[in-house]
């Protein structure tokens, strides 16, 4: 194990469940399984007690349900937020609203490749995100419909048009690689006008400046 290991806590009621989980992640030489929960009360204390890089937590479980761990863990009354990924077989858009809202930096549908798992679970522990690529337009849709949609929040100083170009694909779901290759633009470039872009929206994460995108109308 290196420093660089990335270290998850499990919680889903299903045992079966987290025994896929863990045999996917645990295969990858980066990541280390550091706990498990089949229910959300002891998600919140075990997480809170071992401060895991990640949370990956299933909505329906025991106790409390992965929204309000969520809420707990990575909410905007948490002190110390923590990264948490949701991974459920509930593809419904009032989840996945809430579970954003409250913090989550990414949604996934347990019937996703293994290869998206790993990779969600790499972004949010490095602070990015991932929503499953059947949902991530339509919800971000649904996050500026008149009737769901926050006050704008305006950037703390005008985003460039490069940075622009790079928000309105992540906006439709496109990967910084996919980005990338679009713009014809190296994959650290892509990282510079994001995080320009994050700090200057204030945003929490890749999630809150694509929901931006589509709240201001950029999209």
């Amino acid at each position: 194990m290196t420093d660089m290991t990335i270290r998850v806590l499990l919680a889903d009621d299903q045992d079966m469940v987290r025994a896929a989980f863990r045999m996917i992640l645990g295969s990858q030489p980066d990541i280390e399984i550091v706990a498990e929960a089949a229910d959300g009360l002891t998600a919140v204390e075990q997480a809170r007690a071992l401060r895991p890089d990640v949370c990956l937590l299933d909505i329906r479980m025991p106790g409390i349900d992965g929204l309000e761990a969520t809420r707990q863990l990575a909410g905007p009354e948490a002190e110390d937020p923590l990264n948490v990924l949701i991974a459920t077989t509930f593809d419904l858009d009032e989840y996945v609203y809430r579970a954003l809202r409250d913090g989550a930096c990414g949604f996934l549908l347990k019937d996703g490749s293994p290869a998206l798992l790993t990779e969600a679970v790499r972004a949010a522990a490095a602070g990015g995100s991932m929503i499953s690529p059947s949902i991530t337009v339509r919800l971000l849709r649904h996050m500026s419909a008149p009737t769901t949609r926050p006050p704008e929040r305006s950037p703390a100083e005008p985003l460039t048009s490069r940075e622009l170009d790079v928000v309105r694909l992540v906006a439709r779901g496109r990967t910084n690689e996919e980005v990338a290759a679009e713009l014809y633009v190296t994959l650290s470039t892509v990282k510079t006008h994001l995080s320009n872009a994050q700090r200057k929206l204030g945003a929490r994460n890749r999630v809150e400046i694509a929901a931006w995108a589509w709240e201001s109308g950029t999209v």
